[in-house]
This record gives structure tokens, C-alpha cells and sequence, in this order.
């Protein structure tokens, strides 16, 4: 992992590389289909590195077969963690709506507010969470597909074997996913290149990451 800090410079090793990021982040506005293909696009470029060759794919439509496999894997997690979020929640909004009509008890209305922080806690730490497996979950999806992607005991245990690498990539996905809300901050029209630009930094740190674990994925 010791290279994994370049992931904030490598993209612009490609001669073509702003052309490509400002094609790739034109493509993402399109709703969903958009987010597929950058999603494959971000996998092109894992395969990219994985050769040696440090220039970003082409930037087109043609990633959308190779990231609905990936998206769908991440859909699913997140789509976990908002249920999970929500037995929770739920039951403090029933108790608040029920404690509004009349006179409240305080006993119960403590019980909602309760119930509301630990669905707030839940939600932000299953989304850190998710940060930090990524790369294992994006590894075995490439792997082995939607059904690789959602062994999620394999999933973590990858993590697991490995617990400094995977600190070190899900603290730079996490900073990769600031840059790409960099451009909502300066200019909404920036976030067409910010988003693309990190894509292209999540395919380093996750190479990075398979080399740390040696390049070996989940079985």
C-alpha cells in the first residue's frame, strides 16, 4: 500500500486525461445507466493498472456490461444497511406520532429519541463500513460476480486478513469520495469532473489494495 497516496495524481499521467474525466462525468449524469458505466469504467481502469498500463480507459458507453455486476453487488449492501436503519427508526416515528396526539410520556417520548440516535449511528456506521470492505467487495464481484460480491462472510473475512490495508483503503475512499463532492462545493457544474476524477482514484487504491494482499482475491 505504500504507493496508494498517488491515487490523487495518477489519472493525469494520461495525455488524454481531461478529455476522458470530462466525457466519463458527462456520462454520469445520465440517470443510473450513468452510474453503471462509470462504475465499469472505474473496472476498466483496475484492469488497466493491473497490465502496467497507467492511462485511463477510453471514455464511452461501452463499461455498462462490466459495472451492473458491481452496481447491483453495492445496491444490495446499501439496500441492507437502509433496512436494517430503518427496523429501527420506524418504531421512534410510530412512538413520536403516538406521544404527539395527547399528553406525552416522557418515558416513551425518551424511548423515540432512544430508538432515533441508534438509527442515526446505524446508518453512518454501516455506510463507513461499507467504505472500508469495498475493495473486498469489489474484488470478489470482479471475481466472481453478483453471487461473489454477496458472500459477505468471504467479504469480510478478505478484509479481516489484512486489517492495515484495509484501514488505508477505506480512508482513501473515503477521501476519494470528498474529492468527487469537491465540485457540488465550488460549482455544481464541477461535480461533472470531480465524480469521474475519483473513479479513477477508487481503481488505484483498489489495486493497491490487492497488492497489499498480495494480489490475491477471494476464492
Amino acid at each position: 500500500m505504500e504507493r496508494v497516496t498517488e491515487a490523487f495524481s495518477w489519472p493525469v499521467r494520461d495525455s488524454a486525461w481531461l478529455t476522458k474525466v470530462l466525457v466519463m462525468g458527462l456520462i454520469l449524469l445520465i440517470p443510473i445507466a450513468g452510474a453503471i458505466n462509470g462504475l465499469g469504467w472505474m473496472m476498466a481502469a483496475l484492469d488497466r493498472l493491473r497490465s502496467g498500463d497507467e492511462t485511463l480507459p477510453p471514455a464511452n458507453l461501452s463499461h455498462l456490461g462490466r459495472g451492473w455486476r458491481l452496481f447491483t453487488v453495492q445496491l444490495a449492501y446499501g439496500v441492507a444497511v437502509a433496512l436494517l436503519t430503518a427496523l429501527i427508526y420506524v418504531p421512534s416515528v410510530i412512538l413520536f406520532v403516538h406521544e404527539g396526539r395527547g399528553s406525552a410520556d416522557p418515558l416513551l417520548v425518551s424511548a423515540g429519541a432512544v430508538l432515533s440516535t441508534l438509527a442515526l449511528s446505524v446508518a453512518t456506521l454501516g455506510s463507513l463500513a461499507l467504505n472500508f470492505v469495498m475493495p473486498s467487495i469489489v474484488l470478489a464481484t470482479d471475481r466472481g460476480g453478483i453471487a461473489g460480491g454477496l458472500r459477505a462472510g468471504r467479504v469480510i473475512g478478505q478484509a479481516r486478513r489484512s486489517l492495515s490495508n484495509t484501514l488505508i483503503a477505506g480512508l482513501m475512499l473515503i477521501a476519494a469520495g470528498f474529492v468527487g463532492s469537491i465540485g457540488v462545493v465550488l460549482c455544481g457544474l464541477g461535480v461533472v469532473f470531480t465524480t469521474a476524477y475519483s473513479l479513477a482514484m477508487q481503481a488505484w487504491i483498489i489495486r493497491s489494495f490487492e497488492l497489499g494482499a498480495g494480489g490475491t482475491t477471494i476464492a
